[in-house]
């Protein structure tokens, strides 16, 4: 089975809330939300794809220093693995916009469950929300 490195962040804003995309329509798993990240390139760090992620994204621009590792996700999919690091983000440069077509939400830890989410990522809710 093919193992898919997918980095991912939960960024936090001033009031604690974390902000989720909604997977546009024409991707896989489209309409569920998730936290905002992307495939890992050859040659990449998890930080760096990330970085790259986020920009390409949202327009916003971070640090590798502003990255904390806080829990990550092993999913079996049908067709593949994912392995998901998921980093904690508090410290930005910019406003997060839609850059390619997702609803964005910024969302309190105790209502993420509000919100359908990928398999993978419905384990790191709980962790996450203990956390903030």
């Amino acid at each position: 089975m093919k193992l898919v490195l997918v980095s991912a962040v939960a960024l936090i804003d001033a009031d604690g809330r974390v902000l989720l995309a909604q997977r546009p329509e024409g991707k896989s798993m489209a309409g569920l939300w998730e936290f905002p990240g992307g495939k890992v390139e050859a040659g990449e760090t998890p930080e760096a794809a990330l970085i790259r992620e986020l920009h390409e994204e949202l327009g916003i621009g971070t640090w590798a220093s502003c990255l904390a590792p806080l829990t990550f996700a092993s999913h079996a999919y049908a067709d593949f693995h994912l392995l998901m690091p998921l980093f904690a983000c508090r410290k930005w440069e910019g406003t997060p916009q839609s850059r390619e077509g997702q609803a964005l939400k910024w969302v309190r830890p105790n209502e993420l469950r509000d919100y359908p989410m990928p398999a993978a990522d419905v384990p790191l809710i709980p962790i996450l929300r203990d956390w903030l």
